[in-house]
């Protein structure tokens, strides 16, 4: 008999598992516990989903249901519970029950449930009228197992009696079943077969009383399709009892256990039986020989086991939890061979080929039946097409491999005739006629002939455990955390990696890359072991075979996926069966299932493809997959977006926010514009308008200030250009509003002096009029000035007048084309793409001429001679100051200038919130927030506000009556490009950490705990508005963030639990619920994430506080964990001595709902545990979660961000 390791795939710890189930469908395991919780775990992803807690005590006995989402248990409350566990919660309870349930299991297609009980009476309930039916009499000690047959109308139980009994419920079915004619010979018949039991009743009567243990029988199960029933019992014995219509007999029995036999079964799909006993062993037996055929020694005693119905899984429970396993390898051994042909070896041991080409599987070739154990599959398969051989390997017996001749011509599993043996963990082909032999035991490689001579030995590195194919004349030895390219001739090594855990190794055709296999990682190495890329998965990796482009496609346990060698990756498709990869070729991935069954799967490779098309700068092959193919959604346009193609990005995007944003970034000022018409918004049309300028399209800039409204912007831009119509036209619409400071800008613009003069005498300005006339020699209009003021010329003191000063003209009046003086450049997708258009579809984005332009979004009418029709399209309403048209920019010099503003410059260049801040946007700098953490209520951080405001500027005093002249401070003090000048930020994370969070700290180990949230919500609140300079500081900041919030979490629970409890030590007095809240929130103050030395404090905290209110259970638990994980000596101490003190007694007084060993999340708002599948909300900025129904309100940690709002994340880092 081998001793093999077991495959475990899952194990969790807990309390005592007393009843098991597999879900039918789902990767799910209930587990039923001695301490009354039912666990619900994804053995697939090894997460705990849920618990149900209603029970009173332990729970022995649990099922799925095999189709309705719902589960029951039983335990030793007397009570059974059927749960919802979509809903979560129990839907009802059935008692009737005198004394503990052991097992409860649901009928394959009735609603009935089955029950056992230390009564002594099994009972079948309907569960959709929740009643019960049926109730079997007859043992006359404890029923320790009851289960359905899966096909009849049976029921098989077991006792403490030493009795075994097969009960007939065909009554029961016929008495539930829907009504049907029956003729009266029929009822006759049936009434006259019927034969009651002791109390007359004729539902279920005893067919078969099966005696032969000579102790108490724990565990009984039918085969689920021959007539045969398997019971285990306290005699350490497994009996086998075959049964027909008439009687019942015992077959066999398997001994080796040396304990109390617990649970057994039958393997659904191979004639094996397994059981568990209390020696800490699980035994498998031959069905048809009853002999052991594998054993597996684990260090708790065993007290139940299920089987998947489906998949090859089995779960044990045992006292510290329980174990999902599997007792062989489902991985089929196969190889591709240089003739291009895939060999494989099925369920049954036979050899068998597929061809590629012909799609078709040849008939089986070979029987491989007695290589190594008939329970073990082979392992690995290797083909020599040149003597049309086959290498073949077995984990059995310490390993064997065999050398086969395969017949030309396949008629049938025949026996092999040549073949050649010996031991060795693994065995390959190196050359037509050479093949490797590993041999772990010795640490040594045969190179062997094909006679199985022995040609050269190789000692092997210390540690090595299996050897790969590494191309002609080279090996891959694979050790614990390395692999090495081994030269066979030279006998040395080539090169060296270092890798942890490589299970597999996967070349590609011209073995110029490899792909190395482990877990949950994938690392794609050069052919001299230089690491390329690493990936990791957190769902099993099972194979993966090489695409003929050089993309890597691999297989977890429900998906295929994709990995490019930079080690860009993602999904191809979801698998419900666990598929092994073996080729891919075009659309097609073929690949055998567990049954070793070939299969090919259609894919579609566009995506990835397309990646490679980029990464390789292949514009045709991409322009050709857009044009063919249906390749949208947001990850192909973030990945491309990220890799520097904004201009491939905006060929998939349909959203008119995002056009926008990718036609800017990639200088396409068509898209751009087009967006900005359709969504109309004031800040976009000013990004435009930026970006135009900078290109030099300066009609694209005209449009985008017109839109904004920006009247002194667009008459300086006529003026640069030389469009003196404009000027003309801009002057009107000046007057027409009645604003002064534009109609005085646009006559200086122009040199208009009369216009000039009028305005100025118009608003009283007599004095600035006659100095103007007099300045540019208007003898006689200044004059007429002096006479309507009443004044004499002597008595008027003119400066010195100089020649008066022409206004400047453009040298070439460039505003009939744009003047670009930016070159944005075409990408080489953008000319494919243009080249494959056509001229006549692409314009290039310099000539946007004034035909593309509408001509009411132009300054409207400016041809019409008439004045009203020279401010048409401006939408200006009626006649009103121009104080009140907040809509328009603000021209006022103080603030604006000539220009913008550094102040507007900050804004302009930012992403980040506190620069925003800081150039006095707050406006924007809320939206920011809003966006990028939810922000909503800004009354917590208004006094950050204002201090980025104030420290941003400084004003230095000027002639009186004048504002003061501002100097702004910046934080880029070397940048002299406009476009980059950003402002400074105080309180940088340097100061942050030596200032609020060393108090925090202080205040939190000094019990200061008031004075400690106070710092901690500084902390968050600083850096809620804040700027980092490097992409490291970045990351302390966010760890910064989530630090905090912890401690702040932290610290109101256990202010909440100070204020339940008034501050007193003796909580005696207190009503239970009251008490149980204070020591539940005296258990959740130790989850937070804190530094080692707070969560000391708060695990003595709890300790203390649960010893004192007689929570010894739970003061054990703290000190346990204080021992272990406490820095503080002297608490360290008392620990020991409460714990030793607690273990006399460990239970609790009040039972609290607190689980150690649970994965949870406390809500910051009720202080209540969110396990782990359970719905929930996060703050988008700190992270700290919440219970589902607080989603949308604000959030109780940082007291700024909305729960649960859709967030970018926090920007620090322009």
């Amino acid at each position: 008999m081998s001793a093999p390791t077991m495959l475990t795939k899952f194990e969790s710890k807990s309390s005592r598992a007393k009843g098991i189930a597999f879900h039918p469908k789902r990767p799910w395991i209930l587990v039923a516990l001695h301490s009354s919780t039912i666990q619900l775990w994804d053995y697939r992803m090894g997460t705990l989903i849920d618990r149900f807690e209603e029970h009173d005590g332990p729970v022995r006995g649990v099922d799925f249901h095999k189709s309705q989402p719902m589960f029951v248990s039983g335990g030793d409350d007397y009570k059974i519970k059927v749960w919802n566990y979509n809903t979560k919660r129990c839907i009802f309870t059935l008692t009737g029950h005198l004394d503990y349930v052991r097992t409860v299991f649901f009928h394959h297609e009735l609603p009935w449930i089955l029950s056992s009980s230390d009564d002594q009476t099994i009972r079948i309930w309907n569960w959709q009228n929740r009643t019960l039916i049926c109730t079997m009499t007859g043992h006359n000690h404890y029923v320790m197992c009851a289960q359905f047959h899966p096909k009849d109308d049976l029921v098989v139980s077991a006792s403490l009696d030493q009795s075994v009994r097969v009960w007939d419920i065909s009554g029961l079915r016929k008495k539930h079943s829907a009504p049907t004619s029956m003729s009266f010979e029929d009822q006759m018949a049936r009434a006259n077969s019927s034969q009651a039991d002791v109390f007359g009743n004729t539902d279920a009567i005893v067919k078969f009383v099966l005696e032969g243990h000579d102790r108490a029988v724990n565990w009984v199960a039918f085969h689920p399709t021959l007539p045969l029933i398997v019971s285990a019992g306290d005699d350490r014995l497994v009996k086998l009892w075959r049964m027909s219509e008439t009687k019942a007999w015992e077959v066999d029995t398997c001994r080796g256990h040396f304990q109390n036999v617990d649970a057994c079964l039958f393997h659904p799909h191979q004639d094996l039986i397994i059981s568990v006993g209390e020696d800490k062993t699980i035994r498998v037996w031959d069905l048809n020989k009853r002999t052991s055929v594998q054993s597996f020694k684990e260090n708790d005693r065993f007290w139940v086991i299920a089987a998947h119905p489906e998949i090859n899984l089995f779960a044990a429970g045992h006292d510290n939890g329980v174990m999902v396993f599997k007792l062989e390898r489902e991985r089929p051994a196969s190889a591709i061979s240089q003739n291009g042909k895939l060999y494989y070896i099925t369920k049954e041991k036979h050899v068998r080929s597929y061809d590629f080409t012909a799609n078709s599987e040849s008939p089986s070739m070979v029987s491989l039946k007695k290589l190594g154990s008939p329970w073990v599959p082979p392992r690995t398969i290797s083909h020599n097409p040149s003597e049309n051989a086959i290498l073949v390997t077995s984990p059995a017996d310490g390993g064997s491999y065999e050398l086969v001749h395969l017949p030309k011509d396949a008629s049938g599993a025949v026996e092999p005739t040549d073949t050649k043996r010996g031991p060795g963990t693994s065995a390959v082909f190196v050359q037509r006629n050479r093949f490797a032999v590993f041999n772990s035991g010795h640490l040594q490689i045969d190179i062997r002939d094909l006679q199985n001579s022995v040609t050269k030995t190789i000692s092997c590195p210390s540690g090595t455990t299996d050897i790969s194919f590494a191309g002609h004349g080279t090996l891959l030895l694979i050790t614990a955390s390395s692999v090495i390219l081994y030269d066979i001739q030279q006998k040395k090594r080539l090169a060296e990696l270092a890798v942890n855990g490589v299970k597999y190794v996967v070349w590609t055709s011209d073995f110029s890359h490899a792909a190395l296999l482990s877990k949950h990682n994938v690392t794609i190495v050069t052919r001299h072991l230089q690491q390329i890329s690493t990936l990791h998965e957190t769902i099993r990796i099972k194979s993966a075979t090489w695409d003929d482009t050089g993309v890597l496609l691999y297989s977890t346990l429900n998906h295929i996926k994709y990995t490019l060698m930079n080690g860009d990756n993602g999904i191809i498709c979801t698998q419900e069966q666990t598929s092994y990869l073996v080729k891919v070729k075009g659309w097609n991935v073929y690949c055998l299932d567990r049954h070793a069954k070939p299969k090919v799967l259609r894919i579609d490779p566009t995506e990835y493809r397309f990646k490679l098309a980029l990464v390789k700068r292949n514009y045709e092959e991409m322009l050709n997959i857009i044009k063919t193919s249906k390749l949208v959604g947001q990850s192909i346009i973030s990945y491309v977006q990220k890799k520097g193609y904004p201009e491939i990005a905006l060929q998939f995007v349909q959203d008119p926010q995002t056009r926008f944003e990718l036609a800017l970034e990639c200088g396409n000022l068509e898209v751009a514009v087009e967006m900005a018409k359709t969504l109309d918004r004031q800040q976009l049309w000013e990004r435009l308008g930026a970006e135009a300028l900078a290109q030099g399209n300066h009609q694209i800039v005209e449009m985008a200030y017109q839109k904004q409204r920006s009247f002194d912007k667009l008459s300086f831009l006529y003026l640069a250009t030389g469009d003196r119509d404009k000027l003309n036209r801009m002057t009107k619409i000046a007057e027409h509003r009645g604003d002064m400071q534009s109609l005085f800008q646009n006559t200086i613009y122009l040199g208009d002096v009369e216009k000039r003069i009028e305005m100025l005498k118009e608003a009283d300005q007599y004095a600035l009029a006659y100095l103007a006339a007099k300045s540019n020699g208007l003898d006689e209009e200044a004059a007429s000035i002096l006479e309507a003021a009443g004044i004499e010329e002597d008595q008027v003191k003119l400066p010195t007048l100089g020649e008066p000063i022409v206004a400047p003209k453009a040298v070439v009046p460039v505003f009939r084309i744009n003047w670009p003086t930016k070159g944005t450049g075409t990408s080489a997708f953008e000319k494919v793409l243009m080249g494959e258009a056509g001229d006549e579809d692409f314009a290039p984005a310099e000539t946007y001429g004034e035909d593309n332009v509408d001509e009411p979004e132009r300054v409207g009418g400016l041809d019409d001679e008439d004045d009203e029709g020279d401010v048409e399209g401006w939408d200006m309403g009626e006649d009103v100051d121009a104080e009140a048209e907040s809509d328009f920019v603000n021209v006022e010099a103080s603030e604006a200038g000539a220009g913008s503003s550094e102040a507007d410059l900050w804004a302009r260049n930012s992403p980040i919130a506190a620069d925003h801040v800081a150039a006095g946007s707050l406006e924007t700098a809320m939206q920011l927030l809003n966006r990028q953490v939810g922000a909503v209520n800004f009354k917590p951080i208004q006094w950050r506000f204002e201090e980025i405001y104030t420290a941003s500027r400084t004003f230095l005093p000027a002639t009186p009556g004048l504002p003061p002249l501002v100097n702004y401070v910046r934080r880029t003090v070397d940048e002299t490009n406009t476009r980059k000048v950003l402002p400074l930020i105080p309180r940088d994370l340097e100061s942050i950490i030596a200032t609020e969070v060393t108090a925090g700290k202080t205040q939190m180990r000094t019990n200061k705990l008031d004075e400690g949230l106070k710092s901690y919500r500084r902390v968050l609140q600083l850096l809620m508005v804040n700027a980092v300079a490097t992409a490291n500081e970045l990351d302390d900041a966010k760890k910064l963030i989530h630090s905090a919030g912890q401690y702040t979490l932290a610290i109101s629970i256990e202010l909440e639990r100070r204020k339940l409890v008034s501050n007193q030590a003796d909580i005696s007095s207190l009503s239970e619920d009251t008490r149980k809240r204070a020591l539940e929130l005296s258990a959740y103050f130790t989850m937070p994430e804190m530094e080692a030395p707070h969560v000391t404090l708060a695990l003595y905290a709890a300790m203390n506080f649960a010893y004192k209110s007689k929570q010894l259970s739970s003061a054990l638990s703290f000190a346990n964990s204080l021992i272990e994980r406490g820095t503080n000596a002297k608490f360290k101490e008392n620990a020991k001595k409460i714990k030793t003190t607690c273990e006399r007694n460990p239970s609790d007084a009040l039972e609290v709902e607190f689980d150690q060993f649970a994965e949870f999340e406390v809500c910051a708002a009720s202080y209540t545990p969110i396990y782990s599948g359970s719905p929930s909300a996060t703050c988008p900025f700190d992270g700290t979660k919440y219970q589902a129904k607080y989603k949308g309100t604000v959030c109780k940690i940082c007291e700024v961000a909305e729960i649960g709002a859709p967030a970018s994340g926090i920007r620090l880092l322009g």
